[in-house]
Parts: C-alpha cells; sequence; structure tokens
C-alpha cells in the first residue's frame, strides 16, 4: 500500500533492527483468495504487507524437503524479511506478507517466528480448481515453455516440491483438473492440519463465501484477530472487504460436467464434505 512517508527517529531507528517474531502470514490454496485477502490487510497502516516474496518463495522447498537445516532456514527467512521491512523504513509496523505454499510451511514458520500468526483462507475446492485452470502454471499447455514465475518455478505440468514423492509421474500425467483439485487439496489439508494445532490465538479460518457474503463480519473477526484497534483503521479495512466479487462462488455449478466432478470427487471428495462443501 502506498502511505506517505513520515521519517520520524523512530521510524529510522526502527528499520535498523525490525521486529519479526510476531509476522501475519496469510495462507491458503492457490486461487482461494489470498491475494485479495493481502490487498486487504496491506491497506492497514499497522502493517506492512509483501506479496510473494521471490527469495522466500524459491526458498520454500529447501525447507520443505529439508535440504537445509533448520538454523540455516531460519536465518534466510529472517534475512530477507528483515530487508524488506528496512527498504521500505517499515521496521516500526508489522510484517506481513502472503505466500500460498507457506500453507505447507506452517510448522518451520511458526518457529522461526515464535510469536507468529496465520489468517487461512478456505474456498470451495471446486470454484478454487475451475479459477487455477485459468492460469497457466500448472497446465499441460505450457509444457515446454521456457517462462518461470516468480520464485524460479517453471510453467508446466510439473509436479512441484509438494506432491507426494511417489506420486510425481501420476501428477504430471493426469489432466489439468486434476492436478488443480490436487494442489487444494495438499494446500488445505496442510495449512488446517498444522495451524488448527497452534490454537485460535494463532491461528484464524476464514471462509471465502463468508467474505463475499457477510463482508463485515468477516472484516471484524480478522481485526479482532490481528488486535487492529484504530477506529479509521477498521473503517478502511472492512471498506476493502466490501469489494469482493460475489460471482466468485458457486460458478463451478455452471461450468463443471459431470465427469469433472467426478474427478474432484475421487480426489477430494472427502475433504470438501468435511468442509461442508456439499453439492
Amino acid at each position: 500500500m502506498d502511505r506517505p512517508v513520515r521519517l520520524t527517529s523512530t521510524r529510522l531507528a526502527a528499520s535498523i533492527r525490525p521486529h519479526l517474531d510476531d509476522a501475519l502470514f496469510i495462507v491458503g490454496a492457490p486461487r482461494s483468495g489470498t491475494t485479495f485477502l493481502g490487498d486487504c490487510i496491506g491497506r492497514l497502516p499497522e502493517i506492512s504487507y509483501h506479496h510473494e516474496p521471490p527469495a522466500t518463495k524459491a526458498a520454500g522447498r529447501y525447507v520443505y524437503e529439508k535440504t537445509w537445516g533448520s538454523t540455516r532456514a531460519r536465518w534466510f527467512y529472517r534475512s530477507v524479511y528483515s530487508w524488506l521491512i528496512r527498504v521500505e523504513l517499515d521496521g516500526h509496523l508489522r510484517f506481513c506478507e502472503k505466500t500460498p505454499t507457506n500453507s505447507l510451511l506452517i510448522p518451520f514458520l511458526a518457529r522461526a517466528f515464535p510469536r507468529s500468526s496465520y489468517i487461512h483462507i478456505i474456498r470451495d475446492g471446486r470454484d478454487a480448481a475451475l479459477s487455477h485452470m485459468q492460469k497457466p502454471w500448472l497446465l499441460e499447455s505450457s509444457r515446454g515453455s521456457t517462462i518461470r514465475e516468480p520464485g524460479g518455478y517453471l510453467l508446466g505440468p510439473y509436479a512441484p516440491w509438494w506432491v507426494e514423492p511417489a506420486r510425481r509421474d501420476e501428477f504430471e500425467a493426469t489432466s489439468d483438473l486434476h492436478r488443480m483439485i490436487w494442489s487444494w487439496r495438499r494446500y488445505t489439508e496442510a495449512a488446517m492440519g498444522d495451524g488448527q494445532t497452534l490454537g485460535p490465538q494463532r491461528y484464524l479460518e476464514i471462509r471465502y463465501e463468508d467474505l463475499i457474503k457477510d463482508p463485515a463480519a468477516a472484516g471484524e473477526r480478522m481485526l479482532d484477530f490481528m488486535g487492529i484497534k484504530d477506529t479509521a483503521s477498521r473503517a478502511a479495512f472492512i471498506a476493502a472487504t466490501g469489494r469482493a466479487e460475489p460471482s466468485g462462488a458457486g460458478g463451478w455449478r455452471d461450468e463443471l460436467s459431470s465427469a469433472d466432478l467426478a474427478i474432484i470427487e475421487a480426489d477430494s471428495g472427502d475433504l470438501l464434505r468435511r468442509l461442508g462443501y456439499g453439492a
């Protein structure tokens, strides 16, 4: 968010040694509303918001695969986030970042940032998969592309680091839709399973559909979770959440065939039902 910069002595001094222990992470599966939510949080003057920093996005695989030890990984992430804070002279603000793959790294992040907290936005997997299909990231049609997304990952139907090792060939050979719902399931299960162990003071689940249906109520829950007290800040955040696009919920009913739904059911039917996403 663009803010007028007032270079007070407090702000300058804080930027030399930024405080990161209470970092805020926005997690969720791709195309589940993480970008929209991040943009809303970025409007809060109490927050220094960063969208998918390429350095830590690239490093996620080394943390997940344990190529890096915990000490090295912690040093790297804290160094990158400190640099981002310093560049913006935001050391007096609370650090927040949004990278969907952090959904699979919560245990590491919770250790590296001891008072960190997590907002997990969850969307109906059928809508998320349908929306994901509009992006080139995992599509068969991107095979052979030399284009890489931020973080260095090659576009195409290639198994990312979070795919189960024994199923990598299956992931690359299956349909586009199956890859998308597979992605939704992996991210959602990981974030829920690890996040819920942290307790309600550090982990909050928000439904994308609730954000659309009643943005004020969903916004108030998030503001309380983040500890935002300022009246003007709260009003600005609620106004931002009110811009959620209503057409983003339930579109799968018009777009997905019975064959498509069978693919989704086979992969993620149990999780969809557990989350209350029925027919």
